[in-house]
């Protein structure tokens, strides 16, 4: 099995963060020098995705301007001596190819996955949401595509929450363990309340799942009546005898979905940068001895 399709949904509306989203996709918000859904691009190629179906909004051409050549701009770099700056998505550019859905209604995540089933055809795919950037030892998604291809299944990403944090995830139903970080799921509860929930194991932005997950999907409730919901698709596949694989993803999960949790992306991931890092680690002690000693 060789995975090198994805999916990223990027047609939110981003009302988290207005007014800064009024006229800026929520996925080109900064993290220190690049937008957050480069972080997200960036790791998908690290696992071996050349090609990528991003589901936007007629909004969000800057999504597309950003995944496209700049001519112009390289050339001016050029002749600056500053064509370094744009190395890494110029890369991406040369290597991978994008298409873009229009989401023209924002009628659930299952119905932006539907989408994109014309670009995906009969394969296993991945699919990054992109508020979740997971940085670790090994790409986020690679982790699921070497699961996915040694149990032959679909798998989604995982991780242990706080049970009275269950009703803002969806939450897998174990059938069996397979081993400390791996797990047969028996089904998927969307945000549950704490005693509904069958786990404390909540799904995070990570998925490879099989192309089957379609026929699941426009199988269940007709998006018209409402929104359209990725775990009760995967439910569906479960119920209909599909194996479906939960994996507890290794690394740290930053969910930039609102405000403080882009600002902790941006102290965590600057803190691990060659450049930013000593300069950052040098400020935070310096405000801390002001603290301590009653300097506000």
């Amino acid at each position: 099995m060789v995975i090198t399709k994805a999916i990223i949904p990027a047609a939110g509306l981003g009302t988290r963060f207005l007014p800064a989203t009024k006229a800026v996709a929520k996925e080109m918000l900064p993290i220190l020098d690049k937008p957050a859904i480069q972080y997200i691009v960036e790791e998908a190629v690290a696992s071996g995705i050349a090609s990528f179906t991003i589901i936007f909004n007629k909004n969000k051409t800057a999504l597309i301007n950003h995944f496209d050549s700049a001519p112009e701009l390289d050339l001016l770099l050029k002749e600056r001596g500053k064509e370094k700056i744009l190395h890494g998505i110029n890369k991406i550019i040369r290597n991978a190819e994008f298409t873009y859905v229009n989401q023209p209604e924002p009628l659930g995540l299952g119905h932006a996955i539907l989408l994109a089933r014309n670009t995906i055809g009969k394969e296993y795919f991945g699919i990054l949401l992109p508020d979740d950037i997971i940085v670790g030892s090994q790409p986020g998604l690679a982790q699921l595509i070497a699961i996915a291809q040694q149990e032959n299944a679909s798998v989604i990403a995982v991780q242990e929450i706080p049970i009275e944090k269950a009703s803002s995830y969806g939450v897998i139903a174990i059938k069996k363990q397979i081993s400390p970080v791996l797990y047969q799921i028996n089904g998927l509860v969307e945000k549950p309340t704490a005693s509904q929930a069958p786990s404390n194991l909540a799904i995070v932005g990570r998925y490879v799942l099989s192309h089957k997950i379609f026929t699941s999907l426009d199988a269940i409730m007709p998006y018209t009546e409402g929104e359209l919901q990725l775990t009760d698709g995967i439910a569906h596949m479960v119920k209909n005898g599909e194996k479906v694989f939960a994996y507890k993803i290794q690394g740290h999960r930053y969910d930039t979905g609102n405000p403080l949790g882009l600002l902790k992306a941006n102290i965590g991931i600057g803190l691990q940068h060659p450049d930013y890092g000593p300069q950052l680690q040098k400020l935070f002690e310096k405000k801390l001895i002001d603290v301590i000693a009653g300097d506000l």
